[in-house]
């Protein structure tokens, strides 16, 4: 697959030139990273410019990077929490990119909707929205797709709780579903070869 990023690299270079903020080069595949500003743009050119074909999108998800390499140094450490990154292939010249951007602002984490350049982005979009509370501004019916309506946060960010914040049942005297506290306790679970000092045949 080398010689293809070969011929892509450059063809990237040319058509986005001053419009990239980085392209990376690693394990074979390329990764492109663009301002949330020209992130629409760049799109819709991926798709459209002759050298390049960007006609299919395959992925699109959210990312949380507020913990990345937490304790070494990163170009995330001080810089935006929440990123965005697309998949895509270009089925007449067989050749793959990552896109990533990142949202500005981490109160109210935004970039622009892809889904007139894709419409596969759609559902992929309402995911990242879902999950991670990324606005997708021009997305003509963002709202949940996985969480129920009254559903509060967004389970896929860092800081939310494993256990989360309610738990939903069926009760049977009411004959609905309703919602509690969550029940579980939190504890630490410690494997049996270090709480029992002869598992396994061990002394």
């Amino acid at each position: 697959m080398d010689h293809k990023v070969d011929l892509l690299q450059p063809a990237l270079e040319a058509a986005l030139a001053g419009r990239m903020v980085s392209l990376v080069r690693d394990r074979g595949e390329l990764t492109l990273t663009v301002g949330a500003a020209d992130y629409l743009s760049v799109c819709t050119l991926l798709r459209d410019h002759a050298e390049l074909q960007m006609e299919q999108l395959m992925d699109l998800c959210g990312i949380d990077v507020s913990t990345y390499k937490d304790g070494e140094p990163s170009v995330f450490s001080g810089g935006p929490r929440f990123a965005v990154v697309l998949h895509l292939l270009s089925v007449s010249r067989n050749w793959r990119l990552r896109v990533r951007v990142f949202c500005p602002e981490d109160d109210l984490p935004m970039v622009a909707s892809v889904n007139a350049v894709w419409g596969a982005a759609n559902w992929f979009e309402r995911e990242a929205f879902d999950l991670f509370g990324i606005v997708f501004d021009g997305h003509e019916d963002l709202r949940r797709i996985l969480t129920d309506y009254g559903f509060i946060g967004h389970p896929f960010r860092k800081d939310f709780p494993t256990t989360g914040h309610v738990e939903m049942r069926y009760d049977p005297e009411q004959r609905r579903v309703i919602y509690q506290p969550v029940t579980i306790e939190p504890r630490e679970i410690t494997p049996r070869i270090i709480r029992e000092d002869r598992y396994g045949g061990l002394h």
